[in-house]
């Protein structure tokens, strides 16, 4: 374009922060989508007959799925996911062993959120002594969970973490494991059991998009108009020189 002097560093600025401002935005996009199909998924399965915990090792796509079980809980080795909310207040959810009788599988149940105001004491808890039947479902999270340091291997029970592993668990406990957490929604010993599918609904991953797209929009539009501006000065100094000559 004639006459049109962005200047160096700000076209440096622009072609590196709008392409990465612009991929930001479709990466929302998709993620929203994906988190229809989840949203989607999740409401036709949940409403199905729950199947016999004997089907839930064959069957190839469990996610969400409801299962019966019968067996018990193992409450000295207890998990409790740190940092989750209801209601704005803090709490954790209680995550245990649980033997299902049917199969010798063992499950890993989420009993659901209890509060935890006071970080000073450990959180209090039940756990049923009994055999208890049940009712839970297949939770299959969308991604890894983000975490700032990984949990300790070897930390005491009941053990505080931040991600939930099945899979580590069977292998540092020595057993036949199910690797995916199972959410409890009714029996014995259930605390608070409404759990939000998705953490972040597709409408915010639209919202976040729209975001992105302005702000590349808007840094292109002021590297535009910075540009033409730079060129009417230079033009109008050139003008002077000219005239003093």
């Amino acid at each position: 374009m004639k006459g049109f002097r962005p200047g160096i560093v700000p076209s440096l600025v622009v072609a590196v922060l709008v392409p990465v401002m612009v991929c930001l935005g479709f990466w929302q996009l998709s993620r929203g989508e994906q988190k229809r199909v989840l949203m989607d998924t999740y409401a036709e399965r949940r409403v199905a007959s729950p199947m016999d915990s004997t089907e839930l090792a064959h069957t190839a796509d469990p996610a969400f799925r409801p299962v019966t079980l019968q067996g018990q809980f193992d409450a000295e080795h207890s998990l409790l996911l740190d940092n989750r909310q209801h209601d704005g207040k803090v709490g954790v959810e209680l995550l245990q062993p649980f033997l299902d009788h049917r199969t010798g599988l063992w499950l890993l149940v989420n009993r659901g959120w209890l509060p935890w105001p006071d970080r000073r004491t450990p959180p209090v808890f039940n756990t049923p002594e009994q055999p208890v039947s049940l009712q839970a479902w297949v939770y299959v999270a969308p991604g890894a969970t983000f975490q700032l340091h990984a949990d300790p291997a070897s930390a005491p029970w009941p053990r505080l973490v931040t991600a939930i592993e099945p899979d580590k668990l069977w292998a540092e406990l020595d057993r036949n494991g199910f690797n995916y957490e199972l959410r409890q929604q009714s029996g014995p010993g259930a605390y608070r059991t409404d759990w939000p599918v998705v953490a972040m609904g597709p409408e915010k991953h639209l919202g976040y998009a729209v975001q992105w797209f302005a702000m590349a929009a808007a840094l292109f539009g002021l590297f535009l108009y910075l540009g033409w501006h730079n060129a009417g000065r230079h033009h109008g100094k050139h003008h002077e020189s000219n005239q003093h000559v």
